[in-house]
């Protein structure tokens, strides 16, 4: 047995390959395609009545919800945030659907893009840090739906407590 790893079982008894003809290193450009006809021009998208309805309803409401946030704040607090929170939370949903459909309009993403700076610029002085992460959270859920790739920096900061022990009761 060899140990030096050739075999001594194979013996090649042929002449020399004929490399005449060969190119190497050449780079030889794929064939190409051959062209497809083109497709006529598609018709242009005519909403149907219920989509346009839909979103006149979505415009309406979102233009609507920094007053609504700001009416509930006034008249139960913190809790009619957090409350309001979760009635956002369901139109973010709605629209989401109809995002997902492919039925929403230009308009109605630039009024939902509007409505989250109006929020977040809305002066409510709410001291439970966990409904200020709660409604920074909706907000920030319906921008990255409707531009993901887009980085803000305009949420509130959370102010929580350095030493609660030294709050007191």
């Amino acid at each position: 047995m060899d140990l030096t790893g050739k075999r001594n079982d194979v013996i090649d008894t042929g002449g020399e390959y004929d490399y005449a003809g060969q190119t190497w290193f050449e780079d030889v450009p794929p064939p190409r395609p051959e062209p497809t006809p083109q497709a006529p021009p598609a018709a242009p998208y005519v909403p149907s009545t219920p989509v346009i309805e839909q979103n006149e309803a979505f415009l309406f409401a979102l233009s609507s919800a920094p007053n609504v946030l700001y009416t509930k704040y006034k008249q139960y607090g913190q809790l009619g945030v957090l409350g309001w929170c979760s009635e956002f939370g369901e139109l973010i949903d709605h629209l989401k659907d109809l995002g997902f459909a492919g039925n929403m309009f230009v308009t109605t993403r630039v009024q939902a893009l509007k409505t989250c700076e109006d929020i977040l610029k809305l002066n409510l002085d709410i001291k439970m840090q966990i409904i200020v992460m709660y409604l920074s959270y909706q907000v920030a859920r319906l921008r990255r739906f409707l531009d993901g790739d887009r980085v803000w920096d305009d949420y509130p900061e959370p102010e929580f407590p350095l030493n609660p022990q030294a709050q007191g009761p």
